[in-house]
């Protein structure tokens, strides 16, 4: 392992976003890059699709073998709530993670520029505004199938920082034991988990990860609403109204390499979290256990990853 750089100020942003408004949802993006550069942030964080928000609870009409005029309607403003990438939102963020000097990991849903498909992607800018990587979802979850589809390139992408190799999985990525060895095995320091997990058993999943990864397990998670969501979607009598007020709760939090909270989980309000990592944890972890490393068996175990 290369020498890393011994701290790093990660700002966790733990809000609402708002919902199929993607310059509402820019701007609130950029607000926060600011707030969290005055902070001295040196790694910014936010959840999963946080541009324009995660639609929890509609189906856009889809049923099997069926579709609703309605449905396609709020379908389509989704659409084109969607970012390409890179795209002018890209650019904006850029310049806004450039001027913080801060390196930038935020959730988008993304639309591809040539088949129009949209992903659940993860965006991570350097601090000199470039776009280092792009993760698509693997695997979309239960019905998110109905809006994203699988990745198609984009599968392991690792950004290179004074910290280490830094990455993300998205949500129930990280229910996906080969997935996570993947990042561990390119040695791995810091673990983004853009997410809209607010149970308990999500919790000990990331004392695990962190653990078993000996790495940073940054938990990202947002806060969703029923009244977050615009009142004149078509389909909003059907499947919004039925959802109760507080939807996800959020639960962001910092766990180090040992799986202790390193900030405890915020729930139900908007919040920076503000976490200064001792980067010098990730291997004095590793003593008694390298995942990868000396507690390995790569003449039994071996794992094929392509790359694509």
């Amino acid at each position: 392992m290369k020498d890393l750089k011994q701290t790093c100020r990660v700002a966790v942003i733990q809000a609402e976003p708002r919902l199929f408004d993607k310059k509402g949802c820019l701007r609130m993006t950029l607000d926060f890059i600011d707030r969290a550069s005055e902070q001295g942030a040196e790694l910014i964080v936010f959840p999963e699709l946080f541009i324009p928000g995660y639609p929890y609870g509609m189906n856009f009409g889809f049923s099997t073998g069926q579709r609703t005029t309605d449905g396609r309607a709020d379908w389509q403003r989704y659409y084109e709530a969607s970012i390409l990438v890179p795209g002018p939102e890209t650019e904006v963020i850029g310049r806004a993670a450039k001027e913080a000097k801060a390196y930038v990991s935020i959730g988008v849903s993304e639309r591809d520029a040539v088949t129009g498909t949209l992903y659940n992607s993860n965006l991570i800018f350097s601090p000199e505004g470039e776009l280092l990587t792009c993760h698509r979802k693997l695997k979309p979850t239960g019905s998110e199938r109905v809006i994203y589809g699988d990745a198609d390139r984009g599968f392991f992408p690792m950004a290179e920082t004074p910290w280490g190799p830094v990455a993300s999985l998205i949500c129930w990525e990280s229910y996906m034991p080969l997935a996570r060895v993947a990042l561990y095995q390119k040695g791995l320091t810091i673990y983004i988990s853009p997410n809209t997990n607010d149970n308990p058993e999500w919790h000990d999943t990331i004392k695990h990860i962190a653990i078993e990864g000996k790495c940073f397990f940054i938990n990202s998670d947002m806060l969703i609403t029923r009244s977050g969501y615009p009142k004149d979607l078509k389909t909003y009598e059907r499947d919004v109204s039925i959802l109760p007020e507080t939807i996800c709760r959020g639960g962001s939090c910092v766990v180090d390499p040992f799986g202790h909270y390193l900030t405890e989980p915020v729930w139900d309000e908007e919040a920076i979290i503000l976490a200064d990592l001792d980067m010098t944890q990730v291997y004095t972890s590793k003593m008694e256990h390298d995942p990868c490393g000396h507690y390995a068996r790569p003449d039994v175990l071996e794992l094929r990853v392509r790359e694509g």
